[in-house]
């Protein structure tokens, strides 16, 4: 496919694994390095449907084969786009824009199950009806196309992270996103093109499960629960002796791949500072599978946010670790711009992953694209 066009406008839809919030941004881009972050927004995730899809969890892991879908899981795929379109016309009135000037929507979907181990993976979207919806053209599904060539699927965050790294000084660098699962990006430009990437672990959902059930909070609010704690290192040295940690990569994970059961015991606080230090362990043991160590890490997502894991991930891992906004990024919204970004290079027919980011045999295109035959005004 050849570019129609050398730069595009697109929006970006994102709702992670934590499933707080539907996080959506406009993106100016040629799909390589230029990239110019626009207007954007968070809405957070109605409480029902994050209910419903916490209900769903378990059964998706279970499924054979993720499509067709069972009819609960269809209801519960329109729901979820409906939900998200809306979101795409309030970002565009917030916005003081129409639909016409949006070339694609970079739709993730809501992830209910990842199976590396099976080549598969499942996020609830329905890219058709996305369009039918918005009146813009809609690219979803953009991770199974590596997974049937051998890859884990994840993540796909990395390209975008070397689109916004390319100029940066201090390489080697990490990209630290730390949303429900953690994964890193590390970016050497000078050494060749192709960045590293892999999930460390559990990033924010242990904590957040942890938060919600012992204190009926969705998180531990700048991380005081943790604060107060005490971190049992005889647990910590169980949760940390994971086979997941020694494996090379490419690797990645399902939200339900960890658990808390280790901490169980223990008191509320004990087990918040207990599971951060898991975290800030598990980032850790990520270096021995990196070229070299980065000179300093960027974190991006929702535990930027938390005081107490970016104070010990700076201490453990003894150099220069900053938020995205620092580096003039945004941390919230930056895997939103990343799917834009992924959409643009769809429509190019450039690659979403490589085999240093997701073990894929070749750089793989990928995606979906759904056209609508009207344009909203």
């Amino acid at each position: 496919m050849s570019d129609a066009k050398e730069v595009y406008k697109a929006i970006g839809l994102m709702s992670g694994t934590s499933m707080d919030a539907v996080d959506a941004a406009i993106l100016t881009t040629d799909g390589h390095t230029h990239v110019e972050a626009g207007p954007s927004l968070a809405i957070p995730y109605p409480r029902a449907l994050r209910d419903r899809v916490a209900g769903e969890l378990a059964g998706a892991m279970a499924l054979s084969v993720p499509r067709p879908l069972p009819q609960n899981l269809l209801a519960l795929e329109r729901d979820i786009t409906l939900m998200q379109a809306n979101v795409v016309d309030q970002l565009l009135s917030e916005a003081n824009m129409s639909a016409s000037e949006i070339d694609v929507i970079g739709f993730h979907g809501q992830t209910v199950a990842h199976r590396p181990d099976q080549g598969w993976t499942l996020q609830l979207g329905d890219g058709s009806l996305m369009a039918a919806e918005t009146g813009i053209d809609v690219v979803n599904d953009f991770r199974s196309a590596d997974m049937i060539a051998g890859g884990e699927g994840a993540p796909l965050a990395p390209l975008y992270h070397l689109a916004l790294a390319y100029e940066m000084s201090g390489h080697p660098l990490a990209v630290l996103n730390l949303g429900g699962i953690g994964n890193v990006t590390w970016i050497c430009p000078t050494d060749g093109p192709d960045p590293v990437a892999f999930d460390t672990g559990p990033a924010n959902s242990l904590i957040d499960e942890w938060a919600l059930e012992k204190i009926g909070e969705p998180f531990d609010h700048n991380g005081a629960l943790a604060k107060a704690g005490t971190v049992n290192e005889t647990v910590l040295n169980t949760m940390l002796t994971n086979a997941y940690f020694d494996r090379k990569p490419p690797k990645s994970l399902d939200r339900l791949d960890f658990s808390a059961e280790a901490a169980a015991d223990l008191s509320n606080a004990d087990g918040a500072a207990t599971l951060v230090a898991f975290t800030v362990g598990s980032v850790a043991r990520a270096l021995e599978h990196l070229p070299e160590p980065p000179k300093q890490w960027i974190v991006v997502g929702g535990g930027r946010r938390n005081p107490v894991l970016m104070g010990e991930l700076a201490r453990r891992l003894g150099v220069r670790v900053i938020a995205a906004e620092e580096a003039g990024w945004r941390g919230d919204t930056l895997e939103a711009e990343a799917f834009a970004y992924l959409a643009v290079r769809n429509l190019k027919g450039l690659p979403l992953s490589v085999p240093t980011t997701t073990g894929v045999s070749e750089p793989m295109t990928g995606g979906t694209l759904h056209k609508t035959s009207t344009r909203a005004a």
